[in-house]
């Protein structure tokens, strides 16, 4: 696909903003802003990659996955935004689910230790961890503001900082992680999703796209369960003072 071509293709974002203006949406201003950072955000990383690919260098290939990372987590930070300690717990936990789920591939030899495989499917691991922790924290904030009474006479009755917020984190655990079961369900049926219809796309073989995208699937949803529960459980306990008092979510938190 040359460059000629990705111009015509600009067709498919006018239309959008030509609805917008027609509408009175107010998004043209929005969707210009967007096409534009994709466009150039995406050409940058391009170059990048092909440096990267092309040194064959291990420290280039960490140093983009730490780059991958970073954004991600400066990402969740704003909607983590009342939770003590937040930027600490979504590090931790972007950095635990890409190290177990690239060990694991690793050590089976599932894939080659090779910059072209490590910093694709990472991206995609991150990526998703990053979605799914936004939809838990956005949830679980609006669930601890309902359930605040609740929280606190469970609280006056000897229950457990555990026990007073045991529905809460459940009730946002199960939120964010059906988007990607249900997506699942109808992936193949409704659409080809995107690493296979690419492989496909670049004339790769059929059947080797499907092996890659299950392969895809399976660490997302592998993601989608572990930044879920990790952020969920990491963050509760700091709702709560030392005299296991619920605190709520705090304006100033850090």
């Amino acid at each position: 696909m040359s460059f000629t071509s990705l111009a015509l293709a600009l067709v498919f974002v006018i239309i959008p903003i030509i609805l917008a203006v027609v509408l009175k949406l107010g998004l043209e201003k929005d969707i210009i802003i967007a096409s534009i950072r994709a466009t150039v955000q995406l050409i940058i990383i391009g170059y990048i990659l092909q440096f990267v690919f092309d040194s064959k260098s291990t420290i280039f290939m960490l140093l983009m996955i730490v780059l991958i990372i970073a954004a991600a987590s400066q990402n969740i930070f704003k909607k983590g935004k009342g939770i003590p300690h937040i930027k600490i717990i979504i590090i931790a936990t972007l950095v635990f689910v890409e190290l177990f789920s690239m060990s694991t591939l690793l050590l089976f030899k599932i894939i080659p230790f090779e910059a072209q495989y490590v910093i694709p499917i990472s991206g995609m691991i991150i990526g998703n961890c990053m979605v799914l922790s936004l939809l838990f924290l956005d949830r679980f904030k609006s669930e601890l503001s309902h359930n605040e009474e609740t929280i606190e006479l469970i609280l006056s009755f000897g229950g457990t900082p555990k026990e007073a917020v045991h529905h809460t984190l459940k009730s946002a655990i199960k939120t964010s992680m059906i988007p990607t079961i249900e997506s699942q369900k109808t992936v193949g049926l409704v659409q080809l999703p995107g690493m296979m219809s690419g492989l496909i796309i670049g004339g790769g073989d059929p059947m080797e796209a499907v092996i890659y995208q299950l392969l895809i699937l399976f660490l997302i949803l592998n993601a989608a369960a572990l930044s879920s529960i990790l952020v969920g459980f990491l963050s509760y306990p700091f709702l709560f003072n030392e005299k296991l008092q619920f605190l709520g979510i705090q304006d100033d938190a850090k």
